[in-house]
Order: C-alpha cells, then sequence, then structure tokens
C-alpha cells in the first residue's frame, strides 16, 4: 500500500467520522450532552495535564440560559408555536359566479 493511498483512507475516515458525530449530534442531542458532560468531569480533574483540562472545559456541553429565545424547550414554558396561517391576518377566499 503506497503512502498516497494511506493518507488518502485517512482523510475519507476523518470526514466520515465528522459526518456521524454531526447526524448523531442532531439526532440525539441528550444523549450526546451526557456523554460530553462525562468526558468533561473525566478530562477535567486536578491530576491531569493541563492541556487535558482545557480540552475537558472545552467539552463540557452548551448550558440553557433560559432564555426564551434559544429554543431549549426545557421548561416547557414557550409551549407550542403557532401555525404560520394563523400568525396572519388571513382574509378567507371567496368565490363569485362570472355574470
Amino acid at each position: 500500500m503506497s503512502t498516497s493511498l494511506l493518507v488518502q483512507y485517512a482523510v475519507i475516515g476523518v470526514v466520515v467520522l465528522a459526518s456521524v458525530l454531526i447526524v448523531f449530534r442532531k439526532l440525539a442531542p441528550k444523549l450526546t450532552n451526557r456523554w460530553l458532560a462525562a468526558a468533561s468531569i473525566r478530562f477535567s480533574r486536578p491530576e491531569r495535564a493541563g492541556w487535558v483540562r482545557a480540552l475537558g472545559r472545552q467539552l463540557q456541553p452548551k448550558q440553557a440560559t433560559g432564555n426564551c429565545s434559544d429554543g431549549c424547550s426545557t421548561c416547557g414554558a414557550c409551549g407550542p408555536k403557532r401555525p404560520a396561517a394563523a400568525q396572519t391576518d388571513a382574509v378567507p377566499l371567496e368565490f363569485r359566479l362570472r355574470q
């Protein structure tokens, strides 16, 4: 196996792995937040090296701000959104026969 082929396989593997992680994060956000929090706790221990603790701080999942505009849906106070048709002042159509 040549070196260029090995590099090509490595690049494709990294791209596929990144794609899988992005899709998994979109489809299962609560599960991935739990995994990131667990990894962050393990990496942030005081006996770890400085760069490992910095990685642990970077892996911490973002917390909900409690703002209704962040779309977190954790408190349930935002409620369901109204359909787009109900948000506008729509006038019903009237059909008239031609004379």
